[in-house]
């Protein structure tokens, strides 16, 4: 069966081959975020509980182009799903929260503690003045340590939902172990890019079915706004200042 192209970016272009995923990168694109990509994403198929496509194989080609290749996972995002059935967006906006509950359940310690991500992220950040880092590092120096998963990047386009109905998550590169509340902020800002009314009903939701202060989730959002600017990604810039 020939492969067929089903995305692409400016590093990476991902083919449908039959039943396997295959993500290739950019000719130079660095060894190290490639094997540490499909580390991350081993040690979390090993913890069980949560279903993300299994990683089959790293390779690199003739070209020097490494690849990661992965289960192909037939179904929906639940982008398009919210998209196609709006009356409907309340239901999944609940599956979502439930489903990143069931991911801040788990625990691997051998990720990095995303407390200290966020530091490295603000210190490298140009766009703000010195006395807002310090304000920032100082304010995410005095938020608990917890060790909880944290998917990094968990918004609707990384979910893909079988015809059955099982959700699976994708793209798990971000992933760290901190506090649910950062992740459910950082969640929040990637939905207010789209909608904020969408993104403030998501919050409303992850705070109830959690039992957490909306206020406390709040105070991790300029954390995880100022890491974001390290992304130097135009159409985000409105928000995140």
């Amino acid at each position: 069966m020939a492969r067929i192209l089903i995305s692409q970016n400016a590093t990476k272009s991902v083919y449908r081959n039959g039943d396997i995923a295959v993500k290739v990168f950019c000719k130079g694109f660095p060894k190290e975020e490639v094997l540490n990509e499909a580390l991350i994403s081993a040690r979390i198929e090993a913890i069980g509980g949560i279903n993300i496509p299994s990683t089959l194989a790293v390779a690199v080609d003739a070209d020097g182009c490494w690849s990661i290749t992965k289960d192909f996972i037939e179904g929906k995002t639940l982008e398009q799903l919210m998209m196609e059935n709006p009356e409907r967006q309340d239901d999944y906006l609940a599956d979502m929260v439930d489903l990143q509950l069931t991911i801040h359940s788990k625990v691997c310690p051998l990720l990095h503690q995303l407390k200290g991500k966020l530091s490295r992220q603000i210190s490298e950040t140009k766009e703000i003045n010195p006395a807002s880092h310090y304000d920032l590092i100082t304010r995410l120096n005095g938020m608990p340590r917890q060790s909880k998963l944290c998917h990094g990047d968990f918004q609707p386009n990384n979910i893909v939902v079988k015809p059955d109905g099982t959700m699976f998550v994708l793209d798990w590169v971000h992933a760290t172990q901190g506090d649910g509340s950062a992740d459910a902020a950082r969640t929040w800002m990637l939905l207010a890019l789209d909608s904020q009314e969408t993104a403030d009903r998501y919050l409303t939701l992850f705070c109830e079915k959690s039992g957490t202060d909306k206020r406390y989730v709040e105070q991790w959002l300029p954390i995880v706004a100022a890491a974001q600017l390290t992304k130097h990604r135009p159409e985000e810039e409105a928000l995140l200042r």
